[in-house]
């Protein structure tokens, strides 16, 4: 059974950071993409963050480029996000998920499948 289990939320004031990590277990990912998504309140889950298998190339959406960083470790089958500065507007419940098939790492897509989430709030 497949689990991708999301860690690292909570509550900070604007400008602080949290790092999120997603562990993965019941089969490997270590040749596929993985990616983060958030989705606030009243609105649509959107990418705002992707890593190619061999972390030699990485995405960010434009809300989140220069604060926030993608990373993984192959050999624990985690994935982390490191997010500094963050904003108001970044409150939401962000989840990790995981490609099975090769493809535009960068389209969302791809990913078939998805931890239950974690929140982040961030108060002004």
């Amino acid at each position: 059974q497949v689990q991708l289990v999301e860690t690292g939320g909570g509550l900070v004031q604007a400008g602080g950071s949290l790092r999120l990590s997603c562990a993965a277990s019941g089969r490997s990912f270590s040749r596929y993409p993985m990616a983060w998504f958030r989705q606030a309140p009243g609105k649509e889950r959107e990418l705002i963050a992707a890593i190619r298998w061999s972390a030699d190339s990485t995405y960010y959406a434009v809300s989140v480029k220069g604060r926030f960083t993608i990373s993984r470790d192959n050999a624990k089958s985690t994935v982390y996000l490191q997010m500094n500065s963050l904003k108001p507007e970044g409150t939401a419940v962000y989840y990790c998920a995981a490609a099975v098939r090769s493809g535009t790492y960068y389209d969302s897509r791809l990913y078939d499948y998805w931890g239950q989430g974690t929140q982040v709030t961030v108060s002004s």
